[in-house]
């Protein structure tokens, strides 16, 4: 998308919650919707796990591991700094596909979790990544890349950082949108934090990718917090920093309720404690979140 086509988009939206009296935040949620509206929603929930975490990071070994456990999909890694990102080479893309298909376990989305260590907001070549992560979603057939802020990423008390941030994604938003892949910004930043960003580069394709787990660490109240940024949230993690799912600090019937409340359905990956082990904690973790957010369900509000 050219940036004249761009900036007479921003100006239509801006001129249309202008005459309804919306406010910035609600604009944004009505890009996103907008944004989520040109692909096929789920009718109900789909249960992942995160590759790191299933000791397979950037690994097509994941698979096997996840169809073990019974997961739907794995969020899988763009690479590491070492590799190269080495999920941009088709050959490597082709091994991938190929594990999905003989696990018959779905490659969720994408993440790009070497930015705790190379950061986004002042590393160059990260720039390349992100851009680069765009055309591996569309080649894996995904429609959400997570950009991760923790670490040396941090954006917290880092105006600078955030400025950095934001000017890059304007730069990348354009061909994101193009390509129909949304960029999802996790970090340990609030909701109205994480919303200034999104309002800020003005584009549906940037969107928060909420972690119940990290949020509710930090204090933010999880259950205001997603009604809050609404269809701004492209993807969810389920953690509990201390226990498996149902006895730990997350009360997980509650924050269905909060999804109910936006409309959300799709994918949820697993990053728990493992008390019991990997594989038996994990499967009783998917057990759990099956039987509060099912693969079928009832029409939302």
């Amino acid at each position: 998308m050219s940036f004249e086509k761009l900036t007479r988009r921003r100006m239509m939206l801006n001129s249309a919650s202008l005459a309804a009296g919306l406010s910035l935040t609600p604009l944004a949620q009505a890009a996103g919707k907008q944004h989520q509206g040109k692909t096929k929603k789920p009718k109900g929930f789909l249960i992942g796990a995160c590759d790191w975490n299933l000791g397979k990071m950037s690994d097509p070994g994941s698979f096997a591991v996840a169809r073990q456990i019974g997961l739907d999909g794995v969020q899988v890694s763009l690479g590491t700094a070492k590799n190269d990102m080495h999920l941009r080479k088709p050959e490597v893309q082709k091994a991938f596909l190929q594990a999905a298909r003989k696990n018959k376990v779905k490659i969720a989305s994408l993440a790009i979790g070497e930015l705790n260590s190379v950061p986004y907001k002042s590393e160059p070549q990260t720039e390349q990544w992100v851009s680069d992560s765009v055309d591996v979603c569309k080649a894996l057939k995904v429609k959400v890349v997570l950009l991760a802020f923790f670490g040396k990423g941090d954006l917290r008390d880092d105006p600078k950082g955030v400025d950095a941030v934001v000017e890059r994604l304007k730069k990348v938003a354009p061909k994101a949108e193009d390509k129909g892949v949304i960029l999802g910004i996790e970090s340990w930043l609030s909701a109205e934090d994480s919303m200034a960003i999104i309002n800020r580069v003005g584009s549906p394709a940037v969107q928060v990718y909420y972690d119940v787990g990290n949020s509710h660490l930090r204090g933010y109240d999880i259950y205001k917090e997603i009604p809050y940024l609404g269809k701004n949230i492209c993807e969810f993690h389920a953690k509990d920093y201390k226990n498996l799912f149902g006895k730990g600090q997350i009360d997980f019937p509650k924050v269905r309720k909060a999804m109910d409340e936006i409309g959300y359905r799709g994918w949820i990956q697993i990053e728990g404690a493992t008390p019991l082990g990997l594989i038996e904690s994990y499967k009783q973790d998917a057990q759990y979140l099956r039987s509060v957010f099912p693969p079928k369900t009832n029409s939302v509000g």
